[in-house]
């Protein structure tokens, strides 16, 4: 005997089938990341819009919102500073990226695999080392009185460490290892047939690399250099350490004007500056993760 079951019949078994079927509990083991979340970024966030736009009569001690921060921390000394953290930031990414894109390639073709893991770590190391320890360093080897500046005596052929290219040398050695991380993995996904297919076309190395290789790691490297600049953007304690307020910059100038150093009472507007570097730093999000997408189509 043969048993027909129409579409109408199995409606109401597949919906007990799942209605039966047990919720999935994994999405509470984010909660303790979202609750992280919340107060360690949150809760500062909110905190900075609210001084950002809030003004403090110093004669009654009333407050009222208004917009003169914001107006305040893109003119003067401030806009200077915001543009010369722009300025280095910039400057110190190009050639990290210039620079670093060629070791990347040395460590990716080496046949040395202890070579490889070497490079990486020490990369992954020095990506992160920088602060007042790094500051220490740099003066104590190439500073007024370093160990290579009189040993070479750059002193006399207009050698200055507190610079602005000398802070640039300084940004290079953290941001060359991030460059050497960050575009690693693209390197790694370059398929040997391509170029194996363009040698058998006739194709040069430089010809390869200008009409196949670049233009597939475009992406990623655009994701680097923007990587490597909100990186640069958001250093301070190097920079304090070195050239202290001898360089306009934003971080600079927010640590001047929440301390008192220049002007009391001036604690909103080093708020309106970090939201200035939040608004800055989310465009060049904007930018970053597009490029990061479209570069896992290639190199997936």
């Amino acid at each position: 005997m043969t048993v027909v079951v129409t579409a109408a019949d199995s409606e109401p078994v597949a919906a007990a089938s799942v209605k039966r079927r047990p919720r999935p509990a994994g999405w509470w083991a984010v909660v303790p990341l979202l609750a992280f979340v919340a107060i360690a970024f949150g809760l500062p966030a909110v905190a900075m819009l609210n001084g950002a736009f809030t003004v403090k009569d110093q004669a009654t001690g009333a407050t009222s919102y208004t917009t003169a921060n914001l107006t305040a921390s893109v003119q003067g000394a401030y806009m200077t500073a915001i543009l010369g953290s722009v300025k280095l930031s910039a400057v110190s990414a190009g050639l990290a990226a210039l620079l670093g894109l060629p070791l990347a390639q040395a460590v990716v073709t080496s046949r040395f695999t202890a070579l490889r893991e070497a490079v990486l770590t020490a990369s992954g190391v020095l990506a992160n080392f920088g602060g007042v320890p790094l500051a220490f360093a740099f003066v104590a080897t190439l500073g007024n009185s370093g160990v290579l500046t009189r040993q070479f005596g750059l002193a006399d052929k207009g050698w200055d460490l507190y610079s602005f290219w000398g802070l640039v040398i300084v940004y290079l050695y953290f941001l060359i290892p991030l460059m050497v991380l960050t575009i690693t993995p693209a390197l790694d996904g370059l398929r040997v047939q391509w170029r194996e297919a363009a040698r058998n076309n006739g194709a040069t190395s430089l010809q390869y690399w200008l009409h196949v290789a670049l233009p597939v790691l475009a992406p990623s490297l655009l994701g680097g250099l923007v990587l490597l600049f909100g990186s640069a953007f958001a250093a301070y304690a190097t920079a304090a350490a070195m050239v202290g307020s001898s360089i306009p910059l934003v971080t600079l100038q927010i640590a001047d004007a929440i301390s008192g150093n220049v002007l009391v009472g001036q604690e909103n507007v080093a708020l309106a500056l970090s939201l200035d570097m939040v608004l800055i730093a989310g465009l060049v999000m904007a930018v970053y993760l597009p490029l990061q997408r479209r570069s896992a189509r290639w190199l997936a």
